[in-house]
């Protein structure tokens, strides 16, 4: 890597860090291109010659504050002994990480990012590919893939080729999960929950192994 190089990609992680600082004391929404500037040391002006927009600085900094989660993903999912249970155990990691970070996880996989969104995994994994040392291989194109659906397909796509559903029910069983976690996300960000958040996770699996029950057994 060239001294140029080099020296961006230093810049580039000052950024992110500052960001990351003002996300974990302030709260996502005070994220500024001002307020990561001062706090990196730079002024505004130079920010934009690393980011386009503050939704990408949004993003890479809710990337670095998901390796909890990144990290427990494999070993949960280890736990299954059958596609569809690593299918579901994976859904209980990702609602039990969501829901404790839902501002994190609604910035990475649903927020507005413009075009190719996958691009900006692929530029963060490049910053920080010490990240991925403990993803098994068949894990990192998953980890690789933004769209939550596309995730779930992934995964799906295996209870299929061994016989357990076919396509149609994938795709049902997909659809249906991504929109229950998407509605019970919304309703924890917008404060309309009248249970504590480990009831909604309670809640939320308890309707995930139901749709799939329900759609693998007919």
């Amino acid at each position: 890597m060239s001294n140029r190089k080099i020296q961006m990609a230093r810049m580039w992680k000052y950024f992110i860090e500052a960001t990351v600082e003002i996300i974990e004391e302030e709260g996502i929404e005070q994220v500024t291109i001002r307020k990561v500037a001062a706090r990196a040391g730079y002024n505004s002006a130079t920010i934009y010659n690393y980011f386009s927009e503050v939704s990408h600085l949004i993003f890479f900094a809710s990337m670095k504050l998901l390796k909890t989660y990144t990290d427990d993903v494999p070993l949960t999912i280890q736990k299954g002994n059958s596609p569809l249970e690593k299918y579901t155990l994976a859904w209980e990691c990702f609602c039990k990480h969501s829901f404790k970070q839902p501002s994190i996880f609604h910035a990475v996989f649903i927020m507005d990012l413009g075009d190719q969104p996958e691009k900006l995994i692929e530029h963060y994994y490049d910053m920080y590919p010490a990240d991925l040392i403990h993803i098994p291989d068949e894990l990192k194109p998953v980890l690789f893939e933004r769209s939550i659906s596309k995730r779930g397909q992934s995964l799906l796509q295996t209870a299929v080729e061994e016989q357990q559903i076919d396509d149609e029910q994938a795709d049902h069983i997909n659809e249906m999960t991504n929109l229950l976690w998407q509605g019970m996300l919304t309703n924890i960000l917008n404060n309309r929950l009248n249970y504590d958040l480990q009831t909604a996770e309670q809640k939320t699996m308890q309707y995930i192994q139901k749709i799939i029950l329900d759609i693998s057994t007919h």
